[in-house]
């Protein structure tokens, strides 16, 4: 799935004020194309890479030049989201590269299920990664996603080596997620990796549901609430037993 573009890519769409995909307020990208089909996905729209439209590097960071300033004033920058962005690994590189280049503080948001796609010079051009981590039993990220746990992990190990900035996200689904024994797995692996500055937990929601709708595909949490706040509290409290910044 994962292509070779370089100065052009696929986009879902951009957000200029973005709030909660990395420090201060964010441009985002998001592209298209991901390989994992997660139950919870609230963007369904963005699976398949040419539902985008076609953006050059040169269009973007045309665009994001605009926003630098405030941007910076805030102690923010831009993400690359999706999607999945590691499925355009040079596109992603190249845009990277350039909003490093002006200045700005950078990050990418995937799940590391093709980490392998990220070379060195691209993990050098993200001062952030933003690491979404489905589910820590195996079996269960399957049955999330469609895909094997390790390639994540694998990554997650990369990273560490790397000494890379990592916040580590997870989203808590009542009934699909909320397995406190494969959190407290999480946790404790996350603890010993050293690089995570930060984890985020998530709570599931249904903005998306329309999507599937319009999409005519299955929707299978259309009956599953989203998580209660104790629920929210005790997997914040999992981490932060770990010595983990949860939020």
């Amino acid at each position: 799935m994962v292509v070779a573009e370089g100065a052009q890519g696929y986009i879902h769409s951009v957000e200029t004020a973005g709030a909660v995909d990395g420090p201060g307020l964010r441009f985002v990208v998001f592209t298209t194309g991901c390989p994992l089909q997660c139950a919870y996905c609230h963007n369904p729209d963005s699976r398949h890479m040419k539902n985008g439209y076609m953006a050059t590097t040169a269009e973007l960071l045309t665009e994001i030049a605009q926003y630098r300033d405030f941007l910076t004033s805030t102690n923010g920058g831009v993400t690359i989201s999706g999607g999945e962005p590691l499925c355009q690994p040079h596109f992603v590189r190249a845009l990277l590269g350039g909003c490093k280049a002006m200045g700005l503080h950078t990050a990418i948001d995937t799940s590391g299920y093709l980490g392998e796609a990220a070379d060195d010079t691209l993990l050098d051009m993200a001062d952030l990664v933003l690491l979404c981590v489905k589910s820590f039993d195996p079996q269960a990220h399957v049955d999330i996603t469609g895909a094997p746990l390790h390639p994540t992990l694998t990554f997650a190990q990369r990273l560490a080596r790397r000494g890379q900035d990592v916040w580590l996200r997870y989203v808590l689904v009542p009934g699909l997620t909320d397995n406190w024994g494969a959190i407290e797995g999480l946790a404790g692996y996350a603890a010993k990796l050293g690089n995570i500055r930060r984890v985020e937990i998530l709570p599931f929601h249904k903005m998306g549901e329309y999507k599937y709708e319009e999409l005519g595909l299955p929707y299978r949490l259309k009956a599953t609430p989203p998580p209660p706040p104790e629920d929210i509290a005790r997997a914040r409290s999992i981490f932060a037993q770990y010595g983990l910044d949860a939020v």
